[in-house]
């Protein structure tokens, strides 16, 4: 191998061995980021109710994420007739039933202002017809406590709502909105998952699920190794390259 192309390839491996460390460091610093939110969020879990903020005060307080995963009270009117129901598949419930269904979602008219979505429970796919325009919602005045959880994030592969039949894929609360463009502004920037009911209540709530994958440090460790076998195979490259010494 001529001279220049030797040190492009020895250049070529210390920048690997750069990349991945500085990979490896970049992960341990999403594992502590990680550690703090589910502290944080434990934290939160353990906390008695709090009000829900009247609609003027959450730019600065619910929109900043200080409301997520919080225990907190609302009192309103729920909209049945603006009912979504987002599709999913419950494998691991807390009620008794499960598999492909919906999630009940329905708007509720703030007291103080404003509406929020109210993740009324799970119903499963048989059930579906009878929810559709808001099933069961209570009439009239309603005080509701509950987790507050933030919009779930679609991706490149998420399908659009179905706006004939009102159904949608993920629990988020800009999209739910765009299939209720009469909604009473501001909307909540996050939703509400009530609590159990008793067994056999339908929707089937108290299905919150808080978790939050921490694979950091397998990950960082993966490129610590990397880290250390690139330089590591450059040397007995590098030792390849001497000449032979004839005898």
């Amino acid at each position: 191998m001529t001279g220049w192309r030797k040190w492009t390839f020895v250049l070529f491996m210390l920048a690997l061995t750069g990349l991945f460390l500085g990979l490896g460091l970049w992960q341990l610093t999403r594992l502590e980021e990680k550690q703090a939110l589910i502290a944080t969020v434990a934290e939160r879990l353990a906390t008695e109710p709090v009000p829900f903020p009247a609609a003027e005060r959450w730019g600065a307080e619910v929109g900043t994420g200080d409301f997520d995963y919080r225990a907190v009270t609302v009192t309103g009117r729920y909209l049945p007739h603006d009912t979504v129901l987002v599709f999913t598949s419950l494998s691991s419930p807390k009620g008794e039933l499960r598999g492909p269904g919906y999630w009940v979602m329905t708007p509720l008219v703030l007291e103080s202002g404003g509406a929020m979505w109210i993740n009324r429970g799970f119903i499963p796919e048989s059930a579906r017809s009878e929810f559709a325009g808001g099933g069961t919602a209570e009439q009239g005045g309603v005080t509701l406590t509950g987790i507050a959880k933030p919009s779930e994030q679609g991706g490149a592969f998420t399908p659009a709502a179905n706006e004939a039949e009102r159904i949608d894929w993920i629990r988020n609360v800009d999209r739910l909105s765009r299939l209720a463009p009469d909604l009473p502004q501001p909307v909540a920037p996050v939703y509400l998952d009530l609590p159990a009911d008793p067994p056999g209540t339908l929707p089937q709530s108290g299905e919150t699920v808080v978790n939050f994958p921490n694979n950091h440090l397998g990950y960082a460790l993966t490129w610590f190794g990397f880290a250390i076998l690139t330089p590591i195979l450059l040397i007995f490259w590098l030792r390849r390259q001497r000449p032979a010494v004839s005898s």
